[in-house]
């Protein structure tokens, strides 16, 4: 039996509690072992950073994805326009265009219910609202004018025709070429925007907003992520998901470690073909997290240490020294 804090007693338990230490004690310099591990520990990280750091990537814009990939911007854009990109069927938190397309497990949905609270509309975001900040364009101006009073039937007539040109579509002489069509402003609208994209005002009509700080990427991200240029940089460099890119920085150098546990589930099967994968390794880190906070009082877990003879490892030289 063993006298607790409140004058009671209770039986002493191997995995719960602590045997009473009756050796002797050895003077410790807390102080000196926190200067001497920093010291080593900041000269560890100098060298490293010297010899492994990352390149230094210059940061992937529009306007420099619209000047290496013209033809690639412009197929991506006119997705944008009719609203057939990924990002105009994304759902929550952007918007609600796709019933469903919410990730879950049975009842658990953070995404539906958190509901659309980032709205992108992204014929009105990424196409229409930057075109009309351009001045004195009235050539343009009629162009956007005769699209959106434009019966929705025939709106769809132009961008299908338009997305099914462009595809095949050649960059010349600074503009994107497509063989003749009936794309009735289309043409026009896609040929602006890209002369836009490749000039810089296109990153620049994304990130405005109301807030002093630029800070909110998200508008051109998504852009940029809809089409393949920022997928194939990515794929080049290892950072893709199948690569395990979410724990490395740019290029094939080890970044991020502690993630690893995170994206190890992102290989493993059903989850990596999963369409709720985001979710499911969501749920399955919340569980663990929870075990290694609540690891204290979870019977058999709290008794590893002392079963497999952990702490005695650690402690080696004072069990050599007083046993």
């Amino acid at each position: 039996m063993r006298r607790d804090h409140s004058g009671g007693s209770r039986s002493f338990k191997p995995d719960r509690d602590v045997e009473e230490f009756h050796g002797a004690y050895v003077p410790y310099d807390l102080a000196k072992e926190f200067i001497v591990a920093l010291l080593v520990v900041g000269l560890l990280v100098v060298v490293f950073a010297f010899l492994f750091s990352s390149p230094d990537e210059a940061p992937v814009t529009i306007k420099s994805w619209s000047m290496n990939s013209p033809v690639g911007f412009a197929q991506t854009a006119i997705t944008e326009l009719d609203g057939t990109s990924a990002t105009a069927n994304y759902g929550p938190p952007y918007n609600s265009a796709t019933p469903g397309a919410t990730q879950s497990i049975g009842p658990l949905s953070p995404e539906r219910w958190m509901g659309v609270h980032h709205p992108i509309d992204t014929s009105l975001d990424y196409v229409i609202g930057p075109l009309k900040t351009l001045p004195n364009r009235p050539a343009l101006d009629r162009a956007i004018g005769r699209y959106l009073s434009a019966p929705a039937s025939m709106r769809n007539a132009w961008d299908s025709a338009y997305e099914k040109a462009v595809a095949s579509a050649r960059f010349v002489g600074g503009a994107v070429v497509v063989r003749p069509g009936h794309y009735g402003p289309v043409a026009e609208m896609m040929s602006a925007l890209t002369s836009m994209a490749r000039s810089g005002a296109l990153d620049g009509a994304l990130l405005s907003n109301r807030q002093f700080y630029q800070t909110d990427y998200t508008k051109p991200l998504m852009f940029i992520a809809d089409g393949s240029y920022l997928s194939n940089l990515a794929q080049a460099r290892h950072l893709q998901g199948t690569q395990w890119g979410m724990m490395n920085e740019t290029g094939n150098y080890p970044g991020q470690a502690w993630l690893w546990l995170y994206t190890f589930w992102y290989q493993v099967p059903p989850i990596k073909t999963s369409p709720n994968g985001d979710l499911e390794v969501w749920s399955i880190m919340m569980v663990l997290t929870a075990l290694l906070v609540l690891l204290p009082f979870i019977p058999g877990l709290r008794s590893i240490p002392r079963l497999t003879g952990v702490y005695r490892l650690i402690w080696r030289r004072h069990y050599r020294s007083h046993i």
